[in-house]
């Protein structure tokens, strides 16, 4: 089972499958990879016995491997060069490859050091959380962080294979599930009503990985963003409506400084409750559609803002917003909903805007 992304300057495979250490040197060949040169980062919280696997198939040649504890702490560019400076020392030519076997902050890191690297060598993501399965392994957005805020250095960057192996998901813990399901949701709320019912009718078989349905929510998720990438890969106009959600998530995991306190997708869908109110509250999105959108979100318990900020915090998270790559003034940009399917782009507001709905939600 696969997927075609294909973009203006390239076409690439996206793998459905299980088990697929077994097939990972047929696929790499099929896709004019060498299995033979190959630089394999991998994500040391990926269980051994998985990781290990892949080691063993691909441990012929000049194949160098470098394991890393991933976080959003070590989402810069002194990891980067760390990964350079080896492919430097090891003389790695356009034609060798790099391999990412991790979730999405390791995806991040490694297509950038690939896409910089003598201004491109091959890169294959096997993504390893759901997140980074339905998410940032589509698209060719890299992105690492510095101190004005959250994939401020980044670059596009197509990969020429993602392997997307569900095997990965039975090692996480639902706290990561969720973490990816929020990007999922995110698919639906902007592009397929349909989707988001069924999705809200089978939340707990996905998060307790019923084969079926979760390869059915991840395959669709997949599908709506390559569309979506297809028609706009620059993110210049449509694909910026996969942002939403994320202006206010990014915000609220700069201002506890990427703590596990709060994590990416649980970000997500703090954003998403917040984004969906405020379009509401705009009088964009009906009453109906977001109480929908608010009893889903409260399944996943999720729905509270006051676990995580207070009324000291606000000025911080709008100064975030303020800062967001996406903005092109003082004000800032957001999507919004007019209805389930229908986002609405380049809305602006000012921050003192932002701050005092902020304020309302935290002080109820």
């Amino acid at each position: 089972m696969k997927l075609f992304v294909k973009t203006k300057d390239k076409k690439y495979p996206i793998y459905f499958g299980v088990s697929s250490h077994i097939n990972i040197k047929k696929i790499l060949i099929k896709n004019d990879i060498n299995p033979k040169k190959l630089m394999v980062v991998y994500d040391k919280n990926v269980p051994k016995n998985i990781t290990n696997k892949f080691k063993h198939k691909l441990k012929e040649g000049e194949n160098i491997f470098l394991g890393l504890n991933f976080s959003e702490k070590i989402k810069n560019l002194n990891t980067v060069k760390k990964i350079l400076d080896i492919l430097g020392k090891n003389n790695f030519n356009r034609n060798d490859s790099m391999i990412c076997i991790g979730g999405g902050i390791a995806g991040d890191i490694c297509a950038f050091a690939a896409s910089i690297y003598k201004r491109g060598i091959k890169f294959v993501n096997i993504p390893t959380t759901l997140l980074s399965q339905v998410d940032s392994s589509v698209g060719g957005k890299t992105g690492i962080n510095n101190f004005s805020g959250k994939n401020m250095i980044g670059t596009f960057c197509q990969p020429n294979v993602v392997i997307t192996d569900i095997t990965f998901l039975k090692s996480l813990p639902k706290r990561e599930m969720i973490c990816g399901y929020a990007e999922i949701l995110k698919h639906a709320l902007i592009s397929d009503k349909k989707f988001f019912l069924f999705l809200k009718n089978n939340l707990k078989n996905i998060l307790n990985l019923s084969p079926n349905i979760t390869k059915k929510a991840i395959f669709k998720s997949c599908k709506i963003k390559k569309n979506i990438v297809e028609k706009d890969e620059r993110e210049i106009n449509l694909r910026k409506t996969l942002n939403y959600g994320h202006t206010f998530a990014h915000a609220f995991e700069s201002t506890l400084g990427y703590t596990n306190r709060l994590n990416h997708g649980e970000a997500v869908l703090l954003g998403i409750l917040v984004a969906s109110k405020f379009s509401n509250n705009e009088g964009f999105l009906p009453k109906s559609e977001l109480e929908l959108i608010e009893g889903h979100i409260k399944e996943l318990k999720y729905d509270n803002l006051k676990k995580y900020f207070n009324k000291k915090n606000v000025k911080t998270i709008a100064n975030f917003m303020a800062r967001d790559k996406k903005n092109y003034s003082k004000n800032i940009n957001l999507i919004l909903l007019k209805r389930v399917s229908k986002p609405l782009l380049n809305n602006t507001y000012p921050k003192i805007k932002i701050e005092k709905f902020l304020n309302t939600l935290i002080n109820k």
